[in-house]
């Protein structure tokens, strides 16, 4: 059965809308099971010797989804995982629909100048992030364009992490403060003149977290490495 699904797949790929391509994997849009789906592919890589190609990308495959899934086991908002297919390293995900990046709402909010709003948004995401360290889920690319909001009907609006393809588990601050200064170098370059923003973010985080104090420290060493390099570069 499994081989028979696996057959089927890029032939249901060559129906589904391909809507982004990077250097790891293709992201098609499709519906699966009468559901709008997200269909991520990891394809090979020809510049890699095949066995160990198909290791890597197995790993990277499983990594991914067990790092979506512990983080909706823990109550964070990420999306749901319906299928995946090990042979030809797709996962199928449910579609975020109704939402817009966060990166987007920073942008349009600042330009109307709602800085009550972005405050509370800045809070959220330090409290997710805290969570999601406390479950030793270290995201690998956190920027505004990973996260999702979906505004509901009574008015709040849903927080979303998405794209965990360079998600890994570890318990080490080091990994989670390279996952911060990830966040915070994207964050800055993104959304100009925003240091008072980020901040109110790793406040609320170290509010947060039960292990934000070793975190935070590392962070701190993290952002002196980058203060050295760029002094001798």
């Amino acid at each position: 059965m499994a081989q028979e699904k696996s057959m089927a797949i890029p032939e249901f790929l060559s129906k589904a809308e391909l809507i982004k391509q990077g250097a790891e994997a293709r992201v098609y849009r499709a519906e699966f099971l009468g559901k709008p789906t997200i269909v991520k592919e990891r394809f090979p890589k020809r510049y890699r010797h095949p066995v160990l190609d198909e290791k890597l990308t197995h790993r990277r495959t499983v990594q991914e989804v067990r790092s979506i899934l512990r983080c909706r086991r823990a109550g964070i908002s990420a999306p749901v995982v319906y299928f995946v297919d090990y042979t030809s390293h797709c996962i199928f995900l449910e579609e975020i629909a109704g939402s817009s990046t966060v990166r987007d709402h920073i942008a349009s909010t600042r330009q109307s100048d709602c800085s009550k709003e972005l405050g509370w948004l800045a809070e959220r995401v330090g409290q997710i992030l805290a969570k999601m360290h406390d479950e030793d889920v270290v995201h690998g690319d956190l920027t505004t364009s990973n996260m999702l909001l979906r505004h509901q009907e009574d008015g709040e609006s849903e927080l979303f992490l998405i794209d965990f393809g360079l998600s890994y588990i570890s318990a080490l601050p080091e990994d989670k403060g390279v996952d911060l200064y990830v966040l915070e170098k994207a964050f800055l370059s993104t959304h100009p003149n925003t240091e008072t923003l980020f901040e109110r973010l790793l406040k609320s985080y170290a509010v947060a977290s039960k292990k934000s104090s070793s975190v935070i420290k590392k962070l701190d060493e993290v952002r002196l490495r980058g203060r050295k390099r760029s002094m001798v570069g």
